[in-house]
C-alpha cells in the first residue's frame, strides 16, 4: 500500500498548489480513489482538463501485481479501441487532402479487398467509419500468436476472402473491428507507407504526444502496464497473453498514457489545434462529430430504457450523445487485460481519460469525474 500512497504524493505534488487544494480537485480525487478502492483495481490513471489546462492526473495502484511499479500519469496503457479515432483523424486528413472519398468504395482504394459476399464490393469508406457495413467482428486476435512484420496487415486484409458479411452495407448499425482494420490498411495504401508510421508522423509526432506509438518495438518497457484479468469468482491475476498483434494495428494497437492522451483531448476540444500545430482543419469536425448513425432506438430495442438520455448515435468513429442537455463524444476500449476511455464535453471544453490494467470498465468513473467538473461550474456560474 506505501507504493500507491507514494504515487498519489508524487503527482499531487506537480499540481498548481492552488488547484490541489480546491474542492474541485479534491472531489476528484476522492471519486477516483473511490473506484480504484471499491473495484480492487492492480491499477488506475486519471487525467481531467478544463479549458485547456490539466486540472487533476493521478495514478493508483502497481503495473504488475507481484513486483510492479507505481501508476503514474508517465505509465503506458494498452489503449485497445481508443485507437480507432486516430485511424478516423488520418482517413479524414487523406479526405481533406483530396485522396480519400469517403463516399467511395473501399476497393478503389484497397483493389484486393474481397469477401465471399458479393456485397461487399459496394461498401463505402465511411460505412466503415461508422460501424454500418455489414463487416463481421474478429473471432480470434491471436494475441498468443502475434505477428509483427509490416507485411501482416495486407495478409489479414487478403484473409478476408472467406468471411461473409453480417448485414447489407447500410443496413444496419454493427461494431466491427475488422472494418476498421481495412481502413488501416486503406491509410498505408493512400499514403504509400505503413499505417504506424503515417499515424506517427502525421498525429503523434506534430502533437507531442512523445510516449504514444503503435507499434510494440518503440514502446519503452520501463513505462508499461501489464494487463490483469478476474477469475470469477476471484481476484486479479496477470493476463497470460499481451493483446499484441500488428494485424490489428487499426483498431487497438495504440499505446498511451494520460498526459498524452490529455495532449489529444486537447487537440479535438480546440478542433484539431495544438499548440501552434493543426492536425485537421477546423471543419472537418462538423464531419467527425456529425451524427451519421442513430443509435438509440436499438438501444431501446435492447432494453437499454435511459430516459436521461436525449440522444445517442455515431459519427465517424466516435460516439455521439445527449445526456441532460450536455453533449458528449467519447470513445472506449478493452481488450485482453486492459480498459480504457475517452469522455469529452466538446461545448463545455472539459474531457476525462481513465485507464485500467485490468477488465473492470472505467466508464462509471469517467462519467461521475465529468458530472463533478460540470457541477462545479453550474455552481460557479449560479454564484
Amino acid at each position: 500500500m506505501t507504493r500507491f500512497i507514494l504515487a498519489l504524493i508524487l503527482v499531487g505534488a506537480s499540481m498548481n498548489d492552488a488547484l490541489a487544494q480546491s474542492p474541485l480537485a479534491s472531489k476528484l480525487a476522492q471519486l477516483s480513489q473511490d473506484f480504484y478502492t471499491t473495484q480492487r483495481l492492480p491499477g488506475l490513471a486519471v487525467g481531467v482538463l478544463i479549458d485547456s489546462q490539466v486540472v487533476y492526473r493521478a495514478g493508483f495502484g502497481t503495473t504488475r501485481l507481484g513486483g510492479g511499479k507505481p501508476i503514474t500519469p508517465s505509465t503506458l496503457f494498452h489503449m485497445a479501441s481508443i485507437t480507432k479515432p486516430f485511424v478516423a483523424t488520418a482517413v479524414v486528413q487523406l479526405s481533406n487532402a483530396g485522396k480519400v472519398d469517403l463516399d467511395a468504395s473501399v476497393t478503389r482504394y484497397v483493389p484486393y479487398f474481397r469477401m465471399k459476399d458479393s456485397r461487399a464490393s459496394s461498401i463505402t469508406v465511411r460505412q466503415l467509419l461508422t460501424h454500418t457495413a455489414g463487416m463481421p467482428d474478429v473471432t480470434d486476435y491471436r494475441w498468443n500468436y502475434p505477428e509483427y512484420d509490416e507485411q501482416s496487415l495486407e495478409r489479414w486484409i487478403r484473409g478476408l476472402a472467406d468471411s461473409a458479411l453480417i448485414a447489407a452495407p447500410s443496413e444496419r448499425w454493427q461494431y466491427s473491428n475488422i472494418a476498421f482494420e481495412l481502413l488501416a490498411d486503406l491509410v498505408a495504401k493512400v499514403s504509400g507507407e505503413s499505417f504506424e508510421d503515417y499515424v506517427q508522423k502525421r498525429i503523434l509526432t506534430p502533437l507531442a504526444m512523445r510516449k504514444s506509438t503503435l507499434l510494440m518495438t518503440d514502446i519503452d518497457s520501463s513505462l508499461m502496464a501489464w494487463g490483469h484479468r478476474r477469475a470469477s469468482p476471484g481476484p486479479f491475476a496477470i493476463a497470460a497473453y499481451y493483446p499484441y498483434n500488428r494485424r490489428h494495428a487499426g483498431s487497438s494497437t495504440l499505446h498511451s498514457n494520460v498526459d498524452d492522451m490529455l495532449r489529444w483531448a486537447r487537440a479535438n476540444l480546440q478542433r484539431g489545434a495544438l499548440d501552434g500545430v493543426r492536425i485537421l482543419p477546423d471543419q472537418a469536425y462538423d464531419q467527425l462529430w456529425k451524427e451519421q448513425h442513430d443509435m438509440l432506438p436499438a438501444m431501446r430495442r435492447a432494453g437499454g430504457n435511459r430516459p436521461d438520455v436525449e440522444r445517442m448515435g455515431v459519427g465517424l468513429s466516435w460516439f455521439l450523445e445527449t445526456r441532460g442537455g450536455t453533449r458528449y463524444v467519447s470513445h472506449g476500449g478493452g481488450d485482453h487485460g486492459f480498459r480504457t476511455d475517452l469522455l469529452l464535453a466538446p461545448d463545455q471544453r472539459v474531457a476525462v481519460v481513465v485507464m485500467t490494467n485490468s477488465e473492470a470498465g472505467p466508464s462509471q468513473l469517467s462519467r461521475a469525474l465529468i458530472e463533478a467538473v460540470l457541477a462545479d461550474r453550474a455552481a460557479v456560474r449560479r454564484n
